[in-house]
């Protein structure tokens, strides 16, 4: 594996979830004996940290690897290296009643709500099932109670608590799984696309009902997605991801007024503008296809598609280095770029040799 030469990021004090250079590598098999080939590098080399009682955005293209990362968080898919940190107890080899301890403090919302509900199974059972398990109620009386309860704080009625997924809506069912992550106390939730696959007035009123929560819960969110001003709206801080790759975290506010990564400027170049008049002007598309997974290029690898890379950028793996306080690049360069430059087409600046 490649060594990590990138330092991991000050630890705030106050950090509840926390990623050390974690690993999520997937063997290609062939041959007559079902050897290992290759691999691919869906996550290779990740540190973050969440701070407690925030919203942590993790964006990027397709393919990223951000839903791996999600998924190693949750211990869904097993870490081929590095750690996972819960309030400050490592959990990737925890197993048994540990684990399950921890597992009542994480819970984690699904990007397709209806296949992340058993439709044999109506809602008021899910939820209690949920309680029962995590051993959050004592009797059933008290279950049924504090799902009735539940699915009136995610804006539902408790007659609803009798029916099936499939009577509700794609917005109702999202709700019945935010009722259900909650129904365990929970201290940190885990938001994949949970808007993706919804209308855009239903997208609202799900982030609204988040905030909400977060609010009113004390909750920290991780919320994964592609959509730049849903991360906006929501985060407090953004990272970006890029071919299994932290390649910039900062605030919300400076990622969106001044980020400092070309692929980050790039992406917010490719924002839908809603005034017609400038909706096509000399927009920057990033050229290109991303690499393989199985078979990334040596320096950094988003150099094939970078109008600023130069040899040094096909030559030397890039540093993470903190180019503003708590503002952090995996680049050779600090570009002092805006995304009003790309916007207008200005791709005439050099980096320093």
């Amino acid at each position: 594996m490649q060594s990590e030469v990138s330092p991991s990021e000050p630890r705030p004090q106050r950090t509840l979830v926390e990623t050390r250079n974690l690993y999520k590598w997937f063997p290609i098999k062939g041959g007559l004996l079902g050897r290992t080939v290759g691999n691919v590098r869906a996550v290779d080399g990740v540190t973050l940290s969440v701070i407690r009682g925030e919203t942590f955005g993790l964006v990027g293209e397709s393919g990223s690897g951000k839903t791996t990362v999600a998924r190693v968080i949750m211990k869904l898919t097993p870490a081929t290296k590095g750690q996972v940190l819960f309030d400050g107890t490592d959990i990737t080899r925890e197993k048994g009643q540990s684990l399950r301890h921890h597992r009542r403090k994480m819970q984690m919302v699904f990007q397709d709500p209806y296949a992340s509900l058993d439709p044999r199974q109506s809602v008021g059972s899910a939820l209690t099932e949920t309680m029962k398990i995590n051993h959050v109620v004592e009797t059933g009386g008290e279950a049924n109670r504090l799902a009735a309860r539940l699915i009136e704080i995610v804006g539902l009625n408790p007659d609803h608590l009798a029916r099936y997924p499939h009577e509700f809506s794609g917005g109702q069912r999202q709700r019945i799984a935010v009722a259900r992550a909650l129904a365990v106390n929970p201290e940190f939730i885990l938001l994949d696309e949970p808007t993706s696959s919804l209308d855009v007035s239903v997208q609202a009123q799900i982030l609204n009902l988040l905030k909400q929560l977060q609010t009113e819960l004390e909750l920290t969110y991780m919320f994964i997605s592609h959509n730049l001003s849903v991360i906006k709206h929501m985060s407090d801080r953004v990272a970006v991801m890029y071919l299994g790759r932290i390649v910039e975290v900062a605030s919300t506010e400076r990622l969106f007024v001044h980020p400092k990564h070309p692929y980050t400027l790039a992406l917010l170049s490719a924002i839908p503008d809603p005034d017609p008049s400038t909706r096509n002007a000399n927009k920057t598309v990033i050229q290109g296809d991303v690499p393989s997974p199985i078979n990334i290029p040596p320096g950094c690898r988003f150099r094939s598609r970078c109008p600023y890379a130069t040899q040094k950028c096909a030559d030397e793996f890039p540093p993470y280095v903190e180019v503003e306080p708590s503002h952090w690049i995996e680049c050779h360069y600090d570009l002092n770029l805006d995304p009003g430059e790309l916007v207008q087409g200005k791709t005439d600046v050099v980096p320093p040799s």
